[in-house]
């Protein structure tokens, strides 16, 4: 079995879940469940089942109750929280917040990810590409035959040495963002002070060829809005 390029992740759980409404006025989006399971679980035992050891999981909305759902798991990986109760610092400033608890390099998912493998493990497919001298940060995406309930126009563009650049105003990239990847703390550096997206930090790594990305060999599923969560429960059962 090969291994993974680091023992940690860091897991986006802090946002307001607004596309989630009204499922989200009384809970925050990471506990909405999906066949039963609260979203974050899926994040969760996805880095467990990887060998992923620990998790940092930032919060804000209603923040003591996702504390009090990541206490009661029974499995791991052991968990510490990035306190953004007074601010949301958003994806970027999150990162940058809980950095000082962030091996170099880490993963990074979002809380409302749910994939299925391909042939291998994400987390390990992710970690044989990994190569710390060329990237800042390594994505992984998916093309839109295997992103289900996706209708964008997808993110990315790949070109042959998998380094990442963005989609033209009014074209179709191929490949859509799953929310997971490989962060160096080298995509860190000075960064903006306060809230940000990571966007910012994404631009600078394109401008400097050092962003790049790989192609899920499984299946994604965006679960933004209500309206996706029964086509995803249809599509876990059939898996």
């Amino acid at each position: 079995m090969s291994e993974l390029a680091s023992d940690t992740a860091m897991v986006m759980a802090a946002g307001l879940g607004k596309r989630m409404r009204p499922l989200t006025a009384s809970q925050p989006k990471p506990l909405v469940r999906v066949n039963g399971k609260a979203l974050i679980d899926y994040s969760l035992d996805g880095l467990a089942n990887a060998g992923v050891a620990r998790a940092v999981v930032n919060v804000h909305y209603l923040a003591d109750a996702l504390e009090a759902h990541l206490k009661a798991r029974k499995r791991g990986p052991e968990i510490t929280i990035s306190d953004e109760r007074d601010l949301l610092l958003e994806t970027g400033g999150g990162m940058v917040k809980a950095a000082p608890l962030l091996p170099d390099p880490f993963f990074c998912l979002n809380s409302d990810n749910i994939w299925l493998d391909g042939p291998r493990n994400a987390f390990r497919e992710l970690s044989d590409r990994w190569d710390a001298d060329k990237m800042d940060a390594l994505l992984l995406v998916v093309p839109h035959a295997r992103a289900a309930n996706y209708e964008g126009k997808g993110d990315f563009h790949l070109d042959p040495l998998g380094r990442i650049s963005r989609r033209r105003t009014g074209r179709i990239a191929p490949f859509i963002y799953t929310g997971i990847q490989i962060v160096s703390h080298r995509l860190l550096r000075e960064a903006p002070e306060g809230a940000f997206s990571t966007n910012v930090l994404w631009e600078r790594a394109i401008a400097e060829e050092r962003l790049y990305g790989l192609s899920h060999t499984g299946l994604w599923c965006e679960v933004g809005e209500p309206g996706a969560i029964a086509p995803t429960e249809a599509l876990l059962t059939r898996a």
